[in-house]
């Protein structure tokens, strides 16, 4: 297992560095390019046989690594995770106010934990589109804030806060005229555009307090969207780790719009892992029989993160299996299907963590509390590939800043590195 240490060290850093999808995706390309892996565009034609290589698609990347001697029945070992976090999204016509505030009207994108986000220095951050078609990474850095009536104002705000979507959650950024304020052009000139060439942009808010580690013996880790930068950076790091010989074809997908449902181009759901994996094949000659066969020997970890006990509220969890703050990654189970692991995936997963040296929890929830999903039975149902849903236990999850141990994050890792890593 790597250095914990120098391991957080470097996942806060990749934090800081995404706090949009896009930056994600860019962030992951640039230490990928950075390691070797050759950046494709997916207009183009694409080399055949071995080698590391990378593409992107808007807020999504997919890294693989083909290794000597790779033939058309090669198999796939898979890691899926999302770069996209819960939060809010800027609107058209972006610059509204009242009585003298200047304001961003934003959407609600996905589930947040809506009180988390108030009372933060926020950013905006993504993409802007010139009319040329161009794309340019923003971000603002510190910039808005949604503020709280004062409890002198709402006497039941301790016992019975509830905040109106539209109303209650467009975040200020100054006074003024709103008519004399173009919030885009602002943006624009961050991205050292003219404001008149911008023509569409996906820009979203992230928290901007840095990550941290606290608490005794420093083995606690805050930060923002750690849901699912957790699984895209142990995932990227197991890559980057990953031997270049073996009998399968690593895989990293990292999808956007997970927080959604996944139904887009770049999401689980759309064609983008299908796409890259039938050209991977394609190239090392397979057809229609080989391909079948290759992805019937393939696997799929499906990491994203999941819930650890609540000291606060232990009766939102189910009674028997108590996933603890670092006891180790999760094995995700689910009758209904919401989670894609079943027996056989359970003991490969079994296997990976003690190859790792390190240990696990199964996680269920309780019968009464509905269960999330992730994209783990949407990549099983649209490939068909074996897969097994896993991840970090955090605390806080779809909050503006999420909790950890130190010790779980270090493990996905590790483990995720020993299914990359050579097996029979």
């Amino acid at each position: 297992m790597a250095d914990s240490t120098t391991y957080i060290d470097d996942f806060a850093a990749f934090i800081r560095a995404s706090p949009s999808s896009y930056h994600a995706a860019a962030e992951t390309a640039r230490r990928l390019a950075a390691a070797g892996f050759e950046a494709l565009d997916e207009t183009a034609a694409w080399p055949a046989g071995p080698g590391r290589h990378h593409v992107v698609r808007d807020g999504a990347v997919i890294a693989w690594i083909v290794p000597a001697g790779a033939d058309a029945l090669t198999p796939f070992r898979i890691l899926g995770a999302h770069t996209d976090s819960p939060g809010f999204k800027l609107k058209p016509k972006p610059t509204t106010g009242s009585n003298g505030w200047l304001q961003a009207g934003v959407e609600v994108y996905g589930g947040p934990l809506l009180n988390s986000w108030l009372d933060r220095e926020l950013e905006l951050a993504g993409r802007l589109v010139t009319r040329d078609g161009a794309q340019h990474l923003v971000r603002t850095g510190p910039f808005l804030r949604i503020p709280q009536l004062a409890v002198h104002l709402d006497r039941e705000a301790n016992s019975a806060l509830t905040l109106d979507r539209q109303r209650h959650t467009a975040p200020v950024f100054g006074v003024g005229e709103v008519s004399q304020t173009d919030l885009v052009g602002i943006l624009a000139a961050l991205a050292g555009l003219d404001a008149a060439e911008v023509a569409g942009y996906d820009l979203l808010t992230a928290d901007t307090n840095p990550p941290a580690r606290f608490g005794l013996d420093d083995a606690l880790f805050a930060a923002g969207r750690m849901d699912n930068l957790t699984s895209v950076h142990a995932g990227l790091t197991a890559l980057l780790d990953a031997p270049a010989a073996g009998g399968h074809i690593s895989v990293l997908a990292a999808f956007d719009h997970e927080e959604l449902g996944s139904e887009s181009r770049s999401g689980a759901s759309g064609p983008f892992l299908a796409d890259v994996l039938a050209r991977i094949s394609s190239g090392l000659g397979a057809g229609l029989e080989e391909r079948a066969r290759a992805i019937s020997a393939s696997w799929c970890l499906s990491s994203d993160a999941g819930h650890a006990v609540h000291p606060n509220y232990p009766e939102r969890h189910d009674p028997a299996n108590h996933p603890a703050a670092g006891g180790g990654p999760l094995l995700k189970i689910n009758a209904n299907q919401r989670y894609a692991t079943d027996a056989p995936g359970a003991a490969l997963w079994s296997r990976l963590c003690a190859e790792a040296g390190v240990g696990y929890q199964e996680f269920v929830s309780n019968n009464t509390v509905p269960c999330g999903s992730t994209i783990g039975p949407l990549t099983a149902t649209r490939i068909g590939i074996r897969t097994i849903d896993v991840g970090a236990p955090l605390l806080s999850m779809h909050s503006a800043r999420e909790l950890a141990h130190v010790d779980d994050l270090v493990a996905l890792s590790a483990a995720i590195g020993a299914f990359f890593g050579p097996r029979d």
